[in-house]
């Protein structure tokens, strides 16, 4: 049976997987939702006799169920190579009383490769099925992270171009270098002045803009999304989850059928809904630990039922969580509004009108499986020492604000279920605040002369991705105001 997306602004608009992957964003600004979550339909114990490969198919089939068998396994099989350092795609490893699932094995060595190496050939693969004659336009905000995953999936992609917007002074400098450096005639990058924030809304107003889209089409272009609002980049999320479970059964940690927490550093909101989807699935998940930096905007919700992105912007360590506005969080409201695309539209409106809105009581009843925390910088630097001291294992920033999180839940529900936590990037990705939390002396050397000096503490290989940035020449050197960045688009469309 073809599982349908419905818009979770308007219940008439629907979508089929390809049409839902090809559009990204649905009109009106809302977010394509599945109707249903169909449950996995091989059991956890033949799961966990499959690689990652294989899992990846028996979720993604069931999500994308107007493609074909063959095209599926074409598009995993092209995702999931030796872009990845370990045949493994995403190890499962015991350290400091929790599974760190370490989702940063692909090329740009941070979690968005796990989605975003698959992206491209869903996007294509969904183009031909529709009979897109268009050049697509990846359009995509970033914190970070997803930027230089979806440049390097989406280089010299023939129908495609890409431009990616970044906030100039929120990344990390080893971030910046890896955008900036970005190869192939069909990428361009930009940083804007303003934050991630500016970054996101300043993309969503142009998806959302009839009249924009009317005129890229009269000259050959149409938008497409690599952020996580396109659920092209959600549901492979859901693969790890699965994988990482079945992982625990295979080495007898746990039995199937038992229950694990899973731990997500949280910005945007879209890994941890992924895990979400997962146990929508069937994925005996008990709780979900939303794990916040000084910009807890989520911890908040959680807490009171209010979303409140009225406060002070804070730049943090952990750069790809420094966000106000989680778009993802919006599919959950959908979901915990009984699926009601006019009640959640009401509340993304106040969200734009206002900055502020606050859910019924029975929505937060729903959130139940849910837990907020945060960590502070202080704290996450400490989390960084100590779990070095103890288990000889470097963590870097967003992995150790879910580190520093799951260790306050424990010590406040006193909770032992077996833990999964979403390591997120390298910590060759910030090695400066990284190194600079192991020991302050550090912050005298450059950034490559700490990427050394983290490879002899950590005894792990210095990542080809970073290796490749070393003596890279800048290629792109654009700066605009948030403003201009329809001016941008166009430029560099010649439109």
């Amino acid at each position: 049976m073809e599982l349908i997306y419905r818009s979770t602004r308007n219940a008439n608009e629907t979508a089929t997987a390809s049409q839902a992957i090809l559009k990204g964003l649905a009109n009106e600004g809302g977010l394509f939702v599945p109707d249903s979550i169909p449950a996995l339909d091989v059991s956890l114990e033949d799961l966990a006799k499959m690689n990652y490969q294989q899992v990846a198919y028996e979720v993604m089939k069931l999500m994308f169920t107007d493609f074909t068998e063959a095209e599926l396994k074409h598009c995993i099989d092209s995702a999931y190579d030796s872009k990845f350092d370990t045949p493994v795609i995403a190890p499962l490893v015991n350290k400091a009383g929790a599974y760190y699932l370490e989702l940063f094995h692909g090329s740009t060595i941070a979690f968005k490769d796990m989605a975003l190496s698959i992206l491209p050939y869903l996007l294509t693969t969904s183009a031909k099925k529709n009979g897109v004659k268009n050049e697509i336009v990846i359009l995509t905000a970033t914190s970070g992270d997803t930027g230089k995953a979806a440049l390097a999936g989406f280089a010299d992609v023939p129908g495609t171009k890409i431009i990616v917007f970044y906030p100039k002074h929120g990344v990390s400098p080893i971030q910046e270098k890896q955008m900036v450096t970005q190869k192939g005639d069909n990428t361009f990058v930009v940083g804007i002045t303003g934050n991630f924030d500016d970054a996101q809304t300043g993309v969503k107003k142009m998806f959302s803009d009839a009249e924009l889209a009317k005129y890229m089409d009269e000259k050959g272009y149409q938008f497409s999304s690599a952020n996580s609002i396109n659920i092209g980049r959600l549901v492979p999320q859901m693969v790890y989850y699965v994988y990482a479970y079945t992982r625990l059964v295979a080495d007898g940690t746990i039995k199937a059928g038992d229950k694990i927490n899973v731990d997500v550093p949280t910005g945007n909101f879209g890994n941890i809904l992924a895990a979400y989807y997962a146990k929508e699935m069937g994925l005996p998940i008990a709780k979900f630990i939303c794990a916040s930096n000084d910009n807890k905007v989520l911890f908040d919700f959680f807490q009171t039922g209010t979303y409140d992105r009225n406060r002070e912007f804070i730049l943090t360590t952990s750069p790809s969580m420094d966000i106000l506005i989680s778009s993802n969080l919006e599919r959950l409201i959908y979901k915990i509004a009984g699926n009601d695309a006019e009640k959640n539209s009401e509340l993304m409106k106040e969200l734009t009108t206002d900055g502020v809105y606050t859910i019924t009581d029975d929505m937060k009843a729903k959130l139940a499986e849910f837990y907020g925390g945060y960590a502070t910088e202080a704290e996450t630097a400490a989390t960084i020492k100590k779990v070095y001291e103890s288990d000889d294992y470097i963590i870097d920033t967003h992995t150790a604000v879910a580190a520093t999180v799951y260790e306050k839940y424990v010590a406040e529900t006193g909770d032992k279920t077996p833990t999964v936590i979403a390591s997120t990037a390298s910590p060759y990705k910030f090695t400066r605040s990284v190194m600079n939390a192991i020991d302050p002396e550090y912050d005298s050397k450059t950034d490559f002369e700490l990427v050394d000096e983290l490879e002899k503490l950590s005894g792990v290989k210095v990542p080809q991705a970073i290796e490749d940035i070393r003596s890279a020449k800048v290629l792109h050197d654009t700066v605009c105001d948030k403003e201009d960045m329809l001016a941008e688009v166009k430029g560099f469309l010649n439109i």
